[in-house]
């Protein structure tokens, strides 16, 4: 069975949500701030994590931080606030996505699906054998999931390496910010600028020497993005 944990210190929301996740045949775990969704994670097998920022003792931004010193589990942010300096924040800081309040049932779980989807295809080390995939000093083995930079292993989260092997699996070709959000959420893109360039951003974060100057994940304004051909 499938573990969610639901953090939100207003308990007739995650009451809720715990009813409809129990309909679709998960396993709910509950917490009410991020001191309890951390002691969850660390006690129970948990598979996807959804968490509100605002929160007292520990808020969702802080507990993701500590999450994602050990976890790469998909999380999704709720939020209060619809500005988008919000969702950039948490998906800056690692989220895989985030869900408005006041927000849908039926599109949280659909979201929930789509982040659970895309976590076990990465985890699955039988999809494809041998798959080992490089640009320079960038090297990509889809076997084991692991990325390199020069030899030093680079820790993604699933969205973020997602991203990374479409590009690296097709360098010099450049893809548009919807294109990039088609072929990673699987849905159509609106809006997807800042979902995408904050992902881009976090990946270049990670796997350059200097992001301002990147050798690998290059722009070309106005069309996307591409990985260089080395």
């Amino acid at each position: 069975m499938t573990n969610i944990l639901v953090c939100d210190d207003d308990k007739e929301i995650v009451d809720a949500i715990e009813i409809y996740l129990n309909q679709e045949g998960y396993q709910v775990y509950k917490a009410y701030d991020g001191e309890q969704a951390i002691k969850l994670l660390k006690e129970q097998n948990i598979h996807l994590l959804v968490i509100d920022i605002m929160m007292p003792k520990l808020d969702g931004i802080h507990a993701t931080l500590k999450i994602r010193e050990y976890s790469s589990i998909p999380i999704i942010f709720l939020s209060a606030k619809s500005e988008d300096t919000d969702k950039i924040l948490g998906l800056n800081i690692g989220a895989d996505d985030y869900v408005t309040k006041p927000f849908n049932p039926l599109e949280l779980v659909a979201r929930i699906k789509s982040n659970l989807r895309r976590y076990t295809s990465l985890g699955n080390l039988n999809v494809e054998n041998n798959a080992l995939f490089t640009a320079g000093g960038l090297c990509i083995n889809d076997d084991t999931k692991e990325v390199t930079v020069d030899g030093e292993i680079v820790k993604l989260t699933p969205i973020e390496y997602n991203i990374l092997l479409l590009l690296v699996k097709n360098q010099g070709k450049v893809f548009s910010i919807d294109q990039i959000y088609e072929n990673i959420w699987n849905e159509e893109a609106i809006g997807a600028d800042n979902t995408v360039a904050v992902h881009i951003r976090h990946i270049r974060e990670k796997i350059e020497i200097n992001p301002k100057e990147p050798r690998y994940l290059k722009v070309v304004w106005g069309v996307g993005y591409k990985i260089e051909k080395q």
